[in-house]
């Protein structure tokens, strides 16, 4: 299994439009969002500035994208042309194919957590006290893994073919109506009703707890329990559907 996650590293490393909108994308969107906004410029209802609240927000959607883009379009493509099949001709255990991919898309999404929090610190002039930092970067790399269980999942639902615009609309969809892309303060009502019940509207706020120096609020934390739970034991049934097929 150390040999396949390995392999998984430095494909994933060597895919350099991969890195692109999993690194350097989310960054540029919050130099993009919070470029121009003032150091005092406040998020209505939340208490934090537009760049800490971008900051949190940017670096969660970063992670959205190494975890469920990387693992998703791979998986059925892989299953389409035989790899998986082979695979499961050697001595790797099947959860242990599962594993390799999410541990690879795990290591992936850090730099891109990283990344973002430096653009911050150095061009926005974030500035957070040393547990801050270190609780929101283990807060969001820990969250990634419900993305990382729904991405498995939707590599084993969807072909080839179909991944590709499933996990789209998936992906822009959580990311927009979650919040990650603009305050979902700003939304109709009804439709912040309908985002503060979505898996990324409760994983940004967990970093905005941090910020703010509290703690993550038990809803969201349960949330993302249960959408974790959800996503892992359908990844599993259709892994195991998938292994009946072949």
């Amino acid at each position: 299994m150390n040999s396949l996650i390995k392999l998984e590293l430095t494909r994933a490393l060597r895919n350099r439009k991969f890195l692109f909108f999993s690194v350097i994308y989310p960054s540029a969107l919050f130099l993009l969002i919070a470029g121009n906004a003032g150091g005092t410029d406040r998020i209505d209802g939340t208490g934090l500035t537009v760049a800490t609240y971008m900051m949190v927000s940017m670096a969660s959607f970063g992670a959205l994208t190494a975890v469920l883009m990387g693992n998703s379009e791979r998986i059925a493509k892989e299953r389409e042309s035989g790899w998986v099949r082979q695979l499961r001709l050697t001595t790797l255990p099947g959860r242990g194919y599962v594993i390799a991919k999410t541990a690879s898309a795990a290591v992936v999404s850090l730099p891109s957590i990283v990344v973002v929090f430096v653009v911050a610190a150095t061009v926005k002039d974030v500035r957070l006290d040393a547990w801050q930092w270190l609780a929101l970067t283990g807060a969001i790399w820990a969250g990634s893994l419900v993305f990382a269980a729904l991405g498995v999942a939707i590599g084993y639902m969807a072909s080839g073919d179909a991944v590709r615009p499933i996990t789209m609309i998936t992906y822009f969809g959580l990311s927009m109506l979650g919040g990650l892309w603009m305050p979902a303060t700003t939304f109709p009502t009804w439709l912040q009703d309908i985002a503060k019940w979505l898996p990324t509207h409760a994983y940004a706020a967990l970093g905005q707890a941090i910020e703010q120096s509290q703690s993550p609020h038990a809803k969201d934390v349960t949330l993302l329990v249960v959408y974790f739970a959800l996503f892992a034991g359908g990844a599993a049934w259709l892994y195991r559907k998938d292994t009946l097929k072949a």
